[in-house]
């Protein structure tokens, strides 16, 4: 071969090498670029493939939250059913169907009834008031904590406690009683908007039509005359009405009252209204109607209760102010052979009265849940009492080693039914511990009225209490509105588990006690 063609050869060869090496290096150099290509691809196929998945799924959960709403619309057209609408709340919650259909027209479309308030199983936040007519604005009164008072109103209720004299109307500067110049006074005329709320032609079925009767009476009705009268020890403060359209009830033995009438109490004494409705909802049906009132000669306008006077009551004794005098050990004694259980007369010589024995089963569950102590241990032998107590003022707890030098108390019958109890002077106590009730408030009673008893284990005390105290705007609103009725019902609701446990551990039988 000649040089010249081993020279083309050569050069042509190693052009070879040099394109193919360099290749190789390009090669090498892009590969880590088409995997990087090939993960953005994968990424994107990914994103798009859970994109698309969420939109078939979002489909069912957006048609499960459609349902929902519907059953909810549903649910808020079943508690404005007529009748008990609160008791079958539940019911209602649980069977809701989806809308649409004839059955559902049907509940929406009939008329309401009265203002409903409902409450979740577990409350997380203040149910909403169901109202089927939209209540006008009204003028608020100022809140006021229950049971507090200015140092001025504590002059005031110092000065009440003592018997001070109502003063005349000519010396209104010199009043220092909690009443302040009603001498000759008439009292203002209600006003044309009612003060019982019932946005409906149907109370709450606890009450009768001669309970809201006597409630409008009560917190609407013109005062024609307001007088001192004295009951025993105390001094009520007693008006009278000047509508002559009103029912006329008995004249009092002692020309107390010769229409209809009212006795006022003081702001401190609010627990009676409350005692009132607690009453009607456990269907005891025991204590006279009560409702708050505002009148301007108490305390510069504060709400205060106002008690409708009852001339059947019969006379009570100065000392006890009771209409029969019992000790308690008598009252022990008697508790035994169950007197007019079953509508056979008790024995001579058991020494019955004429009370029956279901009136004190009742008497002592509504004290219990009130720890109202003055009826059954005036002396405070059941609890350790505060030095405001009058039981600690007056030294009556001394006594409590000799049961038999304790009377009961405020134990008041009627003329025309001897059989069955009066609750009055309901003075409840909220601010009491649970570990400092009065236990000895139940001593003796071996049953219980069984439509309170169902009622406090079914958990709807809340709603019923709530429902009736809305009546009342007076009330409600001095009491601080929801929040502040609330907070009074936690510590009633709080009693109840505690007797409800009691029962059970006691053996005691719960039992039918129909009128």
């Amino acid at each position: 071969m000649s040089p010249a063609r081993t020279g083309r050869g050569s050069s042509s060869s190693s052009l070879k090498r040099l394109v193919c090496s360099s290749f190789v290096r390009t090669w090498g150099r892009r590969r880590p670029n088409l995997r990087r290509a090939l993960l953005l691809i994968c990424t994107a196929t990914a994103v798009y493939g859970i994109l698309i998945a969420s939109q078939v799924f979002g489909g069912s959960s957006h048609g499960k939250a459609v349902s929902k709403v519907e059953q909810k619309v549903v649910t808020d057209a079943a508690l404005r059913l007529p009748g008990s609408a609160l008791e079958r709340n539940t019911f209602y919650m649980e069977n809701a169907q989806p809308l649409g259909g004839a059955t559902n027209s049907a509940l929406i479309t009939l008329q309401p009834n009265v203002v409903y308030i409902t409450l979740k199983t577990k409350r997380s936040k203040p149910a909403n008031i169901r109202g089927t007519v939209r209540p006008k604005k009204r003028r608020k009164y100022g809140a006021r904590r229950p049971g507090v008072l200015h140092d001025t109103e504590s002059k005031k209720d110092k000065l009440w406690a003592q018997g001070s004299k109502i003063p005349n109307s000519q010396h209104k500067s010199q009043a220092q009683s909690w009443i302040q110049g009603i001498g000759g006074l008439r009292g203002g005329r209600g006003s044309s908007q009612s003060n019982i709320r019932i946005y409906s032609d149907s109370a709450p079925p606890w009450f009768t039509k001669e309970d809201i009767g006597a409630m409008r009476f009560l917190a609407d009705s013109s005062i024609g005359h307001i007088k001192q009268v004295l009951s025993g020890p105390t001094k009520l403060l007693l008006f009278e009405s000047d509508q002559t359209h009103l029912k006329k009830m008995p004249v009092s033995p002692v020309g107390m009252c010769q229409g209809q009438c009212g006795v006022i109490k003081r702001p401190l004494d609010m627990s009676e209204v409350f005692a009132f409705h607690l009453d009607r909802v456990l269907g005891l049906n025991r204590t006279l109607p009560s409702v708050s009132r505002s009148l301007e000669f108490v305390q510069d306008g504060q709400p205060c209760p106002v008690i409708l006077w009852d001339p059947s009551l019969m006379p009570t004794d100065n000392q006890t102010q009771s209409s029969v005098k019992l000790k308690w050990g008598t009252y022990q004694e008697m508790l035994k052979p169950k007197c007019w259980l079953n509508g056979k007369a008790p024995k001579a010589d058991l020494g019955c009265t004429e009370i029956h024995h279901q009136e004190w089963c009742k008497m002592a569950l509504f004290d219990f849940l009130l720890q109202v102590y003055t009826r059954l241990d005036r002396h405070c032998c059941g609890f350790k009492p505060r030095k405001e107590d009058s039981c600690a003022q007056e030294g009556l707890y001394l006594k409590c080693n000799n049961p038999e030098s304790i009377d009961l108390t405020h134990i008041i019958q009627r003329r025309q039914d001897p059989r069955r109890l009066v609750f009055i002077d309901n003075k409840g106590f909220f601010d009491r511990s649970e570990d400092n009730l009065d236990f000895k408030l139940l001593d003796g009673i071996k049953e219980f009225p069984e439509t309170a008893v169902s009622l406090l284990k079914s958990h709807r005390l809340r709603e019923k209490l709530l429902q009736s105290f809305f009546l009342d705007k007076v009330y409600w609103e001095s009491q601080g509105g929801r929040q502040g009725i609330e907070k009074l019902i936690d510590v009633i609701e709080r009693r109840a588990q505690i007797l409800v446990t009691y029962i059970n551990a006691h053996g005691i039988r719960v039992i039918p006690m129909n009128d």
